[in-house]
This record gives C-alpha cells, sequence and structure tokens, in this order.
C-alpha cells in the first residue's frame, strides 16, 4: 500500500486506475494504491472533512497581514482542491517531513517570523524549527511534545486567540516596565540624597519603603487585568 509514486518504484502498473484517482483528487480526498502479487488490486480513498470555522480563521489571518502556505504530503490536485474550498493562493504539494523543515528555515532565512500548524508524525520536524510551533491536541504525541502552543481541541480559532492573548500580554509588559521606570527614575535619585544640598531633603526610609511596595502594587494590578481581556 502507498502513493502513486511508491507503486512506480516498485514496477507495479497503476494507469489503469490515474482516472479514478484524479478524479479523487480533484474532489479534495486522498487516493492510497493498494498491490497484491505485483498487481494493482484497489485504491484506497480517504477524506478528511473541512472544519467549518477553518475558512474564516484564514480569512481573519489574512486580515492582519499574514502569510498563509499549506504545507502537505498529499497530491497537488489534491492540495489544490482544498485550497479553493479554504482560499489558500500558495501550496507546497507532495513535500516529505524534511521538506516542511527546510521550508520553515528558507523563510527564515529571508528574515519572517514563522508560525507553524500540524498535528501528523510528519509535522513534527517543522513544528520544532518554527519561531512558533501550533500542535494541535488531537494530533500525535511527537506534534504535541515538538509544538510551543496546543490547541487542545484542535480547533484553529485558538490561533486567533493565542495572538490576541499575546499581544494583551506583550502590551502588559511594556506598561508594566514603564510604571518599573518611573518609580525607579523618581525614587532612586532621592532615596540617593540628590535634593539635601538643595533643599536638605532626604526620603525617609519608611517613604521608601512604602514607595517600593507601591511599585510592586501597581505591576501586579496592571498584570491582573489580562484577565478580562476578551479572547
Amino acid at each position: 500500500m502507498g502513493s502513486a509514486e511508491q507503486m512506480r518504484k516498485a514496477g507495479i502498473d497503476i494507469s489503469l486506475a490515474d482516472a479514478a484517482a484524479q478524479q479523487h483528487r480533484e474532489q479534495a480526498r486522498t487516493v492510497v494504491f493498494a498491490a497484491l502479487d505485483g498487481q494493482l488490486s484497489a485504491l484506497i480513498v480517504v477524506a478528511d472533512p473541512l472544519r467549518e470555522s477553518t475558512p474564516e480563521v484564514l480569512r481573519k489571518l489574512r486580515a492582519q497581514a499574514i502569510r498563509v502556505i499549506m504545507a502537505t504530503g498529499d497530491n497537488r490536485a489534491t492540495a489544490q482542491a482544498v485550497a479553493r474550498q479554504v482560499g489558500i493562493e500558495e501550496i507546497e504539494a507532495e513535500v516529505l517531513p524534511h521538506r516542511k523543515a527546510e521550508l520553515v528555515r528558507e523563510l527564515q532565512a529571508r528574515g519572517k517570523r514563522v508560525a507553524m500548524a500540524g498535528d501528523g508524525v510528519n509535522d513534527a520536524p517543522a513544528l520544532a524549527e518554527a519561531d512558533v510551533g501550533i500542535a494541535l491536541g488531537t494530533g500525535t504525541d511527537v506534534a504535541l511534545e515538538s509544538g510551543d502552543i496546543v490547541l487542545v481541541k484542535g480547533d484553529l480559532r485558538g490561533i486567533l486567540r493565542a495572538r490576541r492573548l499575546s499581544k494583551a500580554v506583550m502590551r502588559n509588559v511594556r506598561q508594566n516596565l514603564f510604571f518599573a521606570f518611573v518609580y525607579n527614575a523618581a525614587g532612586v535619585p532621592l532615596a540617593a540624597g540628590v535634593m539635601y544640598p538643595l533643599f536638605h531633603l532626604t526620603l525617609n526610609p519608611i517613604f521608601a519603603a512604602a514607595a517600593m511596595s507601591l511599585s510592586s502594587v501597581s505591576v501586579i494590578s496592571n498584570s491582573l487585568r489580562l484577565r478580562r481581556v476578551r479572547l
């Protein structure tokens, strides 16, 4: 059992099934050939139905200026049929696992930040290579181990939620750094006695301790606002 290429390498003639196989591929189905005693004996057709949310997710990602590429080991006709259904324009078809990882490295070499989403054994190298590996929770264990983010339910809408959360976290981090800088920029010179030569003013240690505590409280309070982020 295997692909058309594997059958040809084994010297098995599949020409009689070519038309039927192509018809299934154009309907976004994967065709597996089965041979017995050196003769083609059957076609096994596998279809992986698309989630209803997938076209919407891809549309929103493109609206955020994210370039979407589909890399698959499937036949090009099958890949093109799926791509038409979800609105993907760039396709890498009939690729082996190492080619997926190479594609990630090529994009990174051009200065791109790459996120890779996948669920299979053959996706693991690319998931590990990507800047952000997104594993689907319904996939294989090796894919889950290779990913940085795991979408437990396997729903691609989790990618949109993860982006919103990451943006909110980074915004919060920048705000906290600003608060810390302001407190230290004002408090450290006072504690060092910069006002003493002019006004004979010093910072009472009690007030200094209170100011440092207030700094920590403000940062923590600001961080807790992440609980109210709508994802």
